[in-house]
Parts: C-alpha cells; structure tokens; sequence
C-alpha cells in the first residue's frame, strides 16, 4: 500500500519536531497472527538469535529473525512499513536491524534510559543517525506491561552523556541485556524527562511507530499478566551504511541492498 501524500507529511513532520509518529495505518489481525506464530516458534528454538533474561530461561529478545524466517524476510519488505521508513529518510534503505523484544508476563526486564545511535556508532562506526526505527505492537500494549517511553524532543540533543563502562566491552550481550553498555544516567534522564515531557507508546496490537535513532528511550519492566512483544525493523540510509561491524550478523545486516516492496498490501 503506497503512502497517501498527507501522510507522507504528517509522518515527516511529527517525526521530525518530537523524534517519533505514530502512524495511521496498522498491520491486520491476520498479519499479527502470522508474526506472533513465527516469533514463538523462533522462541522454542536453541540459537544465539534467542537472548533470555539474566540467570533464567524467559525469553527477552530474538534477533534477525529476518535472515532465516519466511515471514520476518517477507515483512521487512512490507510496503506500509518500508514506505513509512523511505519516507523518512528520503532515499533508498536497508534493513539494519531486527528484532523482537518480549516483555513476558511478571517477567520481562526494564530496559534502562538509553539511546541506540549510542550503539551504533561506537561498536558499528556508523557515522550519523540516518536511520528510522520502525516499532509494530504484537500485543495489545498498556501502561502496565511495560510499554516504550520516549522523551519527544530529545533527537535534537544529539548524543547526551552516558554512564558506565570506560570504553567498550566488545561483547555484544551487553547490547541486548538489561544490563546495558551505554546508558543515559538516572539524573539527566530525570532532568529530560522534566524538560520534555515522557510518551508512552501504547496501543492495540498492530499499532505501528517510528521513532528517531537519538531519541532518549526506556521501558519499565512487566508487572501484568499480560505479555508485551513489540518488533522493531531498523532500516538505515544505504549511503550511511558502516563499513564494516564486528558484531554478529543477527545483530548488525552486513546486506546492505536496498529494501525493495512486494507485490500487494498483505503479508
């Protein structure tokens, strides 16, 4: 489905002035079912892409799913979703990430105040943030499940301060645990939060977002008996593409062929 004009507009403004936009249009309750029977299956299966939660067996994130799934390859080239990021970034794009990040009920880990251009650029040489998350709702999301926090505004800042570690750790478990490499310390977060205000991310599953690289971003931890699974398809300039990444290929595509739609509107 090609992008009307005004949405178009309304999507590159919104993004533009608060760093991420909600958009108009969803995926359907068939196209949720198939990603949601894919996802759990990927889940059951032993893989380095599978990352659980520290010192247990819950699942917490799979990632490039998109490499060896029929249905996650196919939705990376969703024209709702690769027109939502075309018209953002305004040229050709590729699929950078992927990944889902699973909130399993009473379990699932907050993910602390961060930014992931952090990421990129220190462990991927990434040399700007010409890039879009696009953020599709598996569950029906809620305040109580552990839902994304943005601080609109915050992708101006450009990088803030991080706490942690002095330089990197070269283990990219860090860049998917709770446990983060890089993170926005509590203080300034606070500080941010006060300035700019907090969004929630939340909606019905099939709710589709994006949301800018720099933007300070958090999500508490899973309190409800209600899982939240939330997918998220990084689609990066193709003329910004790092040269190269030593991090695994699940993690970081070293494809960088530009995204081309598939025929139709439906998964």
């Amino acid at each position: 489905m090609a992008l009307a004009t005004q949405d178009i507009d309304i999507a590159q403004v919104e993004y533009g002035t608060a760093g991420y936009h909600r958009h108009t249009e969803s995926l359907s309750a068939h196209e949720i079912g198939r990603i949601r029977d894919s996802i759990d299956r990927i889940s059951r299966q032993t893989r380095p892409e599978v990352v659980f939660e520290k010192d247990t067996e819950v699942v917490r994130a799979v990632h490039g799913c998109h490499l060896f799934d029929e249905t996650s390859a196919r939705l990376v080239r969703h024209p709702l979703l690769l027109g939502l990021a075309e018209s953002i970034i305004g040229e050709p794009v590729y699929v950078y990430q992927f990944k889902v990040n699973l909130k399993q009920p009473f379990e699932g880990a907050a993910w602390p105040w961060h930014q992931d251009y952090t990421f990129w650029r220190n462990e991927d040489g990434m040399t700007d943030d010409r890039a879009v998350n696009i953020a599709v709702l598996l569950d029906d999301t809620h305040e109580g499940n552990g839902p994304l926090q943005v601080l609109p505004g915050t992708h101006e800042l450009g990088l803030v301060e991080t706490a942690g570690r002095a330089g990197r750790s070269g283990d990219w478990r860090q860049h998917v645990a709770a446990d983060l490499e890089y993170t926005v310390p509590d203080d300034v977060a606070e500080r941010l939060c006060q300035e700019y205000g907090k969004e929630l991310i939340v909606g019905p599953a099939g709710s589709v977002f994006a949301f800018h690289p720099s933007i300070v971003h958090a999500s508490s931890s899973n309190r409800s008996p209600d899982r939240r699974a939330m997918l998220l398809i990084t689609y990066n300039a193709v003329s910004n593409a790092p040269r190269s990444s030593p991090r695994p290929e699940f993690l970081v595509s070293k494809d960088t062929t530009p995204v081309t739609a598939f025929a139709g509107t439906t998964l």
